[in-house]
């Protein structure tokens, strides 16, 4: 028998491995390779039997990656993607003329997409794909050279480039403001308050502002919405209070859809970053973008 030459699992149990770890899911990961999740199993277990350590802990909701499967992942994600580019570069036959940006639908709807007609005055040479997404993993898919990520600054095997910070603050509609125009910092947990259930742990919602603020509270009730941008349509309809960020706000509340309710504010306890791959070339296209970035960052940091 002749001895595979890199000394590794079979392509076939790998590529398994790693869309069950993207998906931290076996059921997914079989629909998308489209075989039945007892072969994804099978093909788990037999990378397991190989190594000798166990890649996934089974728990009842679905699975988790051990140390081990974490490591594995982060090899063949980045791995598969660069490998994945090559192939795309090959069928497209240039690559300087197309790149693929990641970020939340809050950051592309409210600050990105209106800022892009400059960009395509620009530059209307180059094709931008958006990945809209609010779930940090889509951020990981092959096609993504750049990403604007919200946090602290770290994420595995990525550089991160700090494009600027924010300001939170109540934000609500110019009716409801009328209405409480008494109201203080202290009384807004007596309010209708809206929450936004961002899949993002990073986003800081309002326990994180009342703590923050030193405003003592119990349990905040209130409507729960899953995008930004809805809860600031039920804002706009005086339908109580959301968080606003200032960077993706303030040009509502200069136009007097929404206003500042009590004088609250708080530093965001992150900021918004540029990141790409540390171990992959960008393209001539995503290099475009990113000093078109970094330009109208510069002047955003300004304001």
């Amino acid at each position: 028998m002749v001895r595979r030459y890199y000394d590794l699992p079979s392509l076939t149990a790998l590529a398994v491995f790693e869309a069950s770890a993207r998906h931290l899911s076996f059921k997914l990961a079989a629909a998308e390779l489209n075989v039945t999740p007892g072969a994804v199993s099978r093909q788990i277990k037999s990378i397991e039997d190989e190594l000798g350590v166990p890649l996934f802990v089974r728990l009842a909701s679905g699975v988790m990656l051990t140390s081990a499967g974490e490591d594995l992942y982060g090899v063949l994600a980045s791995s598969f993607s660069r490998a994945s580019d090559v192939v795309r570069t090959v069928k497209r036959g240039d690559r300087s003329k197309n790149v693929t940006v990641a970020c939340t639908d809050a950051f592309a709807t409210m600050w990105l997409i209106p800022r892009m007609p400059d960009f395509w005055n620009q530059h209307g040479e180059i094709t931008v794909d958006h990945l809209i997404s609010d779930n940090a993993r889509d951020y990981r898919r092959a096609e993504v050279e750049l990403r604007i990520r919200y946090g602290f600054g770290s994420w595995p095997d990525e550089n991160a480039e700090m494009l600027f910070d924010d300001m939170i603050y109540p934000v609500c509609g110019p009716g409801f403001a009328q209405v409480h125009r008494d109201a203080v910092a202290s009384s807004l947990p007596d309010l209708p308050l809206l929450h936004v259930d961002w899949v993002d742990p990073d986003w800081a919602g309002w326990d994180e502002v009342m703590r923050r603020a030193g405003i003592p509270h119990g349990p905040l009730r209130g409507r729960r919405f899953g995008k930004f941008f809805v809860a600031l349509q039920a804002v706009q309809a005086d339908q109580g209070i959301a968080v606003g960020w200032h960077r993706l706000v303030r040009n509502l509340v200069e136009d007097g859809k929404l206003v500042k309710i009590t004088d609250l504010e708080v530093t965001a306890p992150g900021g918004y970053y540029l990141t790409w791959y540390d171990n992959r070339t960008l393209s001539p296209a995503a290099e475009v973008f990113r000093e078109w970035l970094r330009t109208i960052s510069a002047k955003e940091r300004a304001v």
